[in-house]
């Protein structure tokens, strides 16, 4: 009796890449931005910042959202889950906590994060005006379809929504942010982070699926394949020269 044929090592790890890449594509804006823990995680230190503060003052609020920060990683790595978002979120509440204590003020815990989003902002917004939209661009290298799509210009377009789309996110969080930070008002701003942090993110990551997906869509029209994000991005700097 001839036994079934078993697949090989070779042709396991060929098909790997593409089923991974499959499943980031499948997966929703809250999933690609670390689920509900992701969520709740990002909130936790700021209201533990924002109610020591009001109890007990500022260092102790200090003290209390890095040990917050640092709990919530050492859980993450207990579970066995994907730390490098929780120590993402370690280092910006060290550096948040830092500035914070140099300005004296409560209100300084959100200063860099207020500065980040005109900087963020005015990033996305100058990538439009250059033809190279960020949304794009950060899409195709996170699951790795390639730049191909710079060379179709309805393309481009749908990914100058998207990208336009974030940039209004960013611009938002600032000017909402800074007047709340010009009024002194720490509670309302740890609020404005919160609910405008991954909710308006969650929105316009939809607009960035639908961009995604109506490129794809075109481009598979056009039989135009999407190679690696390095030989894409080659192809499209020689022909641009």
């Amino acid at each position: 009796m001839t036994e079934p044929v078993r697949p090989t090592h070779s042709t396991i790890d060929h098909e790997q890449p593409e089923v991974r890449t499959n499943r980031r594509a499948k997966q929703t804006p809250l999933e690609q931005m670390g689920g509900a823990s992701g969520l709740v995680y990002t909130m936790l230190p700021i209201v533990a910042f924002v109610l020591a503060n009001a109890s007990l003052g500022l260092t102790s609020a200090i003290g209390t959202a890095i040990g917050v920060a640092l709990a919530l990683s050492v859980l993450r790595l207990v579970r066995k889950e994907p730390v490098q978002p929780a120590l993402s979120g370690l280092f910006g509440v060290a550096v948040a906590s830092f500035v914070a204590w140099k300005t004296g003020s409560a209100k300084g815990f959100f200063l860099l994060g207020i500065w980040s989003n005109l900087l963020f902002g005015g990033l996305f917004l100058l990538s439009v005006l250059v033809r190279r939209p960020l949304a794009g661009i950060v899409w195709g290298a996170l699951n790795g379809t390639g730049t191909a799509w710079l060379r179709d210009k309805p393309s481009r377009r749908y990914y100058d929504i998207a990208t336009l789309t974030l940039t209004g996110v960013f611009a938002a969080r600032f000017l909402v942010q800074q007047w709340l930070y010009e009024e002194d008002a720490t509670g309302w701003l740890a609020f404005a982070k919160i609910a405008m942090g991954y909710p308006l993110l969650a929105l316009a990551l939809l607009v960035v699926l639908w961009a995604a997906r109506s490129a794809g869509k075109r481009l598979k029209a056009q039989g135009v394949s999407t190679p690696s994000v390095r030989t894409a991005t080659l192809t499209t700097t020689s022909e641009d020269k």
